[in-house]
């Protein structure tokens, strides 16, 4: 066979194979690392007592206690440093902006509130990897975060002690398509001629989102949110079709579709106590239905077509013949509760100038069962660490009557080394040791602007209704 037509019939072969191929189970870069500084340095331990437009992910409630019109931007960048047996795999940096907008109002005497908010890679739109299921790879962090996201909420504050929030995040999916057509010449590979068409889309998917703030006193509130679960699909087609030296026509049709990205239901309660006026204590426990996962494995439909010439085919010519199904080993999760802390220091108050020192702590022990079989889906218990500070400039000036505030974290999670040992001798990877440290920078810019809302008349810079009360006794702003 030439060396041109076996690169044709490798290229359909290997089509298929990468098509049922697993990729990556996770996709919500939230998960790992936080939306905005504040909540990022406070470990994600913010379900009672956030109010930015962080409210967007962490609870869509505390949306309805923003003062004012609040827009926000920040930059993060999470680099990974993960080993398999001394070596780095290399896993690709998560960065990219984070936009936020909350937009409150009143309606028929209740203070309800908009909110906006998105995570922009600043390298590529949407990010598809794949690898052999033998393969070693992290599989929660190689393809987790590298796509577009966005959530839109609405909330509104029911009384005083209570607000109520939901709305709709959306994620990128993939769509692709790939034709080749026209003729190889098996004896003379040189002037075979082929063209091929590359299209590929990106679709959105959208799942709920729906929380609740209860404000037992004005130091003390409840919360809980739930978040659905969803499947990124990644669907891929193929169709090859040519001519072979005026032998015969060739056709190859690939259609394949696959969940390239999974998110868990989740159930989060959280709580908030203000100790004094300037220290706050936050606990939330996330409990995630890794249960329910979905294997990212491809649903594959093949056709191969090459008839036989007359006189059949020459002795040193052997078609290929349709690729075997690939036998894919289901991978078992198990649900978890991830427990976050947070606590919030204002260590500065001189009325126009505000400084706050925040740190957070979370740990999450891994879903994925030991790996003592073929395949490799590598994954550690992580421990998350993060410190973080805020500065706010209160009224900074008469055209502003409002804030200014400029929050910084810094985030560490180790992943503990860990050997992974497998049952069989001659497993074609063998036993490995893996594990590593993950690091997150980032900082968020937020300008609130206090003013009247919308449907109602609160002047500029009186108080806020009610149930604003216990965010002023203890948090940032």
């Amino acid at each position: 066979m030439s060396a041109r037509y076996a690169s044709w019939s490798a290229l359909a072969a290997l089509a298929a194979l990468v098509a049922a191929w697993p990729g990556a189970a996770r996709a919500n870069p939230h998960d790992t690392f936080g939306f905005g500084s504040r909540s990022t340095a406070l470990g994600g331990a913010v379900a009672a007592d956030v109010h930015d437009a962080s409210a967007n992910y962490y609870n869509p409630a505390g949306l309805a206690r923003a003062e004012g019109l609040e827009l926000s931007i920040g930059y993060f960048r999470a680099s990974h440093h993960l080993s398999t047996n001394g070596v780095d795999n290399e896993v690709d940096p998560v960065k990219g902006l984070v936009l936020g907008l909350v937009a409150p109002g009143e309606l028929f005497g209740l203070k309800f509130a908009f909110g906006l908010g998105a995570h922009l890679p600043d390298d590529r739109i949407s990010r598809v990897r794949a690898f052999r299921q033998e393969q070693p790879r992290w599989e929660l962090y190689d393809n987790r975060n590298q796509r577009l996201t966005l959530a839109t909420n609405l909330a509104v504050a029911v009384t005083d002690w209570l607000e109520i929030g939901g709305g709709l995040s959306f994620m990128s999916s993939t769509r692709g398509r790939l034709d080749i057509t026209g003729s190889a010449n098996i004896f003379a590979p040189s002037q075979s001629q082929l063209r091929h068409e590359v299209d590929a889309d990106l679709t959105a998917v959208r799942y709920p989102i729906v929380g609740a703030r209860v404000a037992l006193t004005d130091r003390i509130a409840l919360a809980a949110v739930y978040r659905h679960e969803f499947q990124l699909g990644l669907d891929l087609t193929a169709h090859l079709q040519g001519d072979i030296s005026g032998l015969t026509t060739a056709r190859y049709d690939l259609a394949t579709s696959s969940v390239n990205n999974y998110l868990p239901r989740q159930v989060v309660l959280g709580g908030s106590w203000a100790l004094s006026d300037a220290v706050r204590v936050n606990a939330d426990f996330t409990w995630l239905e890794w249960s329910a996962y979905v294997a990212p494995v491809a649903k594959l439909d093949v056709g191969l077509d090459i008839p036989p010439p007359k006189g059949g085919w020459p002795a040193s010519i052997s078609p290929p013949e349709t690729p075997a199904p690939l036998k894919v080993v289901p991978l078992r999760l198990s649900d978890r509760l991830v427990p976050h802390l947070g606590v919030e220091w204002r260590a500065l108050d001189r009325g126009w100038l505000r400084g706050l020192v925040r740190a957070g702590y979370e740990v999450q022990k891994s879903p994925i069962a030991a790996q003592t079989a073929s395949v490799s889906y590598i994954d550690r218990d992580r421990h998350t660490g993060s410190l973080g500070l805020g500065l706010v400039l209160v009224h900074p000036g008469e055209i502003m009557p409002g804030s200014i505030a400029l929050d910084g974290h810094a985030q560490l999670s180790v992943l503990p080394e860990a050997d992974t040992l497998k049952s069989s001798p001659a497993d074609l990877v063998g036993d490995f040791r893996a594990g590593g440290t993950i690091w997150n920078f980032g900082a968020t810019l937020t300008a609130t602007f206090e003013g009247p809302v919308v449907g109602g008349a609160r002047p500029a810079g009186t108080a806020a209704p009610p149930v604003a009360t216990a965010k002023k006794l203890g948090s940032a702003r």
